[in-house]
């Protein structure tokens, strides 16, 4: 397989069924998100993704990536959109070793899993259903070519950020509604009273967006 990965099988068994993609944040790991897979619908198969470049010390990153305070950033954009051509195919293996609905494959990225999970989708629209971007932003460089409006008019987002994040500005985050909203994209936008991370409420949200949708 194309990533190290955990996955927690459906409880509920459908003929195909539905997956849930997590993808962590930088300098974290498939275990970060995994934590609360027992709290995502029985129905899914939930698989977190450990991303590709290891870290010194610890912990892994979709791509090097560098923030400064005065919205200067360096992203490391060749790495970024490898991590985006690894992850589409991750999502083919899945497919062709587990029962997974194709129509029904979802992404929920944090921080830098968020930001590749806007880029995949839009990148890759045939192989995403919904979007759940947690404390991230839209970074157009990093898609592999650009959208079509057609291909990518069934894809529903669903966004959230934390208003005192010190780590990525919510201004950053604000960007990415209207963005896709001018694509003709269906958009679910939330901020919350938190910093870089993912309140009570917040996983409510999403998790209640994810079953109405």
């Amino acid at each position: 397989m194309q990533f190290h990965y955990l996955i927690r099988e459906p409880r509920i068994l459908l003929e195909k069924n539905p997956l849930l993609l997590l993808l962590h944040g930088y300098g974290s790991n498939e275990e970060d998100l995994f934590s609360f897979a027992n709290e995502l619908p029985e129905d899914h198969y939930i698989v977190s993704a450990r991303a590709p470049f290891e870290l010194e010390p610890y912990g892994y990153a979709w791509y090097a990536i560098h923030f400064d305070a005065d919205e200067n950033k360096f992203s490391n954009n060749e790495q970024a959109k490898e991590s985006v051509h690894l992850i589409a195919h991750f999502i083919d293996e899945l497919l062709q070793k587990y029962p997974i609905d194709a129509q029904k494959v979802s992404l929920i990225g944090f921080s830098q899993g968020s930001i590749l999970s806007y880029a995949t989708a839009l990148s890759f629209p045939e192989k995403i259903d919904k979007v759940v971007a947690l404390s991230g932003y839209f970074n157009s460089d990093i898609l592999i070519h650009e959208p079509n409006i057609d291909a990518i008019s069934h894809l529903k987002f669903f966004i959230s950020h934390g208003t005192v994040d010190q780590v990525i500005p919510v201004d950053w985050a604000r960007k990415a509604k209207p963005a896709l909203e001018n694509l003709g994209l269906e958009v679910a936008y939330h901020e919350y009273p938190v910093g870089h991370g993912v309140a009570p409420k917040n996983f409510f949200d999403f998790k209640n967006w994810l079953l109405q949708n």
